[in-house]
C-alpha cells in the first residue's frame, strides 16, 4: 500500500490504517456485538500481509485486552508495525475503569509504561490522549508526552476528540503529529467548526475513526434489527426508527455513485477521506472487509467526484439523529 506523511513531524504511515478496537476478545466493553480473539488475530495478520501496518489501539479497549492481543500478534515483528495507542480513561492497578478521565503527568507516564508492557515493545510510535481531562491543564499532559518522547518511549504525540483551541495550546508545548476523531462523509463537524483548517495551518495530521459512519456507510445495514443485541449502536439516535431509514436513503445515493466507479460504498467513503489528505482507520472483524477497505487506497477521485460525494450531505445540514457523545466515551471508535 502507498504510504503518506501523517503530520509534519516525520511519521509516515500507510494511506489506510486498521482500527483494532473490536478485536480485543469477549471481555471488551465497547463493541459492535460479539467478537473473539481468533478472528482478531486473523484480521491483523491479513492487514499486515497487505501492507496495512498502522495499527490503532487504546488501553481502554477491553480494558487492556486489546493491547495484549496486538502484543501477541506482533511479537517478533515489531519493526514491521507502526503502533498507535491511547490513554486517559483512568484504569486502576486491577485493570478496571475508575470512571474518571486522567491526563495528569503521573498518570500519563504510568499508563504508557503499562501499554509498553502489554504491547511487548519498548516504544510506541504514536501516543494519544484519548480524551481531555477537565481537571488537568493540557499543558501538563503535553509536558508528560514531551518527556516520554525524550525518553524514547514514544515517538510522536497526539490527541483525540479535542477542540481547535485545545489543539493550539497543546501544540505550543510539544508538537502534535495527529488528531484522532470521528470524521466521515456523514460526520464533518471538523470542517464546519474550522478544526481541519487549524490542523492544516499547524501541520497536524487527521486520523478519522468511524470513517464508515459507524458501519452505516457500508450499506450492509438494512434495518435497526440488523444490530446484535449487545451492539452499542442500538442506542445511537441516528440508528433508531425513522432516523435509520432517512439515513439509509443517503447511503443508497452513495451506493449508486460507487457502482459507477466499480467500487463498494465503503471503498468510496474511504477514498473520499484519503483524497482529503487524511488517514482513516476503519475497523472490522472480518478478513474480507480488511481486504475491501485496503483496496480503497487505490481509488482516485477527481475534484468533481469529491464535490458530488460531499453534496450527498452538504455542510450545514445534519444527518438524521444527533451524533453520539464521543467526547466522553471510547464506545464504537471503529468502522
Amino acid at each position: 500500500m502507498k504510504t503518506v506523511k501523517l503530520g509534519s513531524q516525520g511519521l509516515e504511515v500507510p494511506a489506510i490504517g486498521l482500527g483494532c478496537m473490536s478485536l480485543a476478545g469477549s471481555d471488551i466493553q465497547f463493541i459492535y456485538g460479539k467478537t473473539d480473539e481468533q478472528s482478531g488475530v486473523a484480521v491483523i495478520e491479513r492487514a499486515l500481509e497487505l501492507g496495512c501496518n498502522f495499527l490503532d489501539s487504546a488501553d481502554a479497549y477491553g480494558p487492556l485486552s486489546n493491547e495484549i492481543l496486538i502484543g501477541k500478534v506482533i511479537e517478533g515483528k515489531r519493526n514491521q508495525v507502526i503502533l498507535a495507542t491511547k490513554c486517559g480513561f483512568e484504569i486502576d492497578d486491577a485493570g478496571q475503569f475508575t470512571g474518571k478521565l486522567n491526563g495528569s503527568k503521573a498518570y500519563i507516564k504510568k499508563a504508557a509504561e503499562r501499554s509498553l508492557k502489554n504491547l511487548k515493545t519498548d516504544y510506541i510510535d504514536l501516543y494519544y490522549l484519548h480524551r481531555p481531562d477537565p481537571s488537568t491543564p493540557i499543558e501538563e499532559t503535553m509536558e508528560a508526552m514531551a518527556e516520554l518522547v525524550k525518553e524514547g518511549k514514544i515517538r510522536y504525540a497526539g490527541l483525540s476528540e479535542v477542540s481547535a483551541a485545545l489543539i493550539r495550546r497543546a501544540h505550543a508545548i510539544h508538537p502534535l503529529t495527529a488528531i484522532e476523531t470521528e470524521y466521515s462523509l456523514f460526520e464533518r463537524t471538523l470542517d464546519e467548526d474550522g478544526t481541519t483548517d487549524v490542523l492544516t495551518e499547524l501541520g497536524i495530521g487527521l486520523v478519522p475513526y468511524s470513517p464508515l459512519g459507524r458501519g452505516f456507510l457500508s450499506g450492509e445495514l438494512k434495518s435497526p434489527d440488523d444490530f446484535d443485541e449487545n451492539d452499542v449502536r442500538r442506542h445511537f439516535e441516528r440508528f433508531q426508527g425513522e432516523n435509520f431509514y432517512k439515513n439509509l436513503e443517503l447511503v443508497k445515493v452513495l451506493q449508486n455513485i460507487a457502482l459507477e466507479k466499480n467500487a463498494t460504498a465503503s471503498q468510496l467513503a474511504l477514498a473520499w477521506i484519503t483524497a482529503k489528505g487524511h488517514v482513516p482507520i476503519p475497523g472490522t472483524r472480518k478478513v474480507k472487509y480488511v481486504e475491501e477497505n485496503i483496496a480503497a487506497a487505490d481509488i482516485s477521485l477527481s475534484v468533481q467526484e469529491l464535490a458530488r460525494l460531499e453534496a450527498i450531505l452538504p455542510l450545514g445540514t445534519q444527518q438524521a439523529g444527533s451524533r453520539s457523545d464521543a467526547k466522553t466515551t471510547p464506545a464504537a471508535e471503529d468502522n
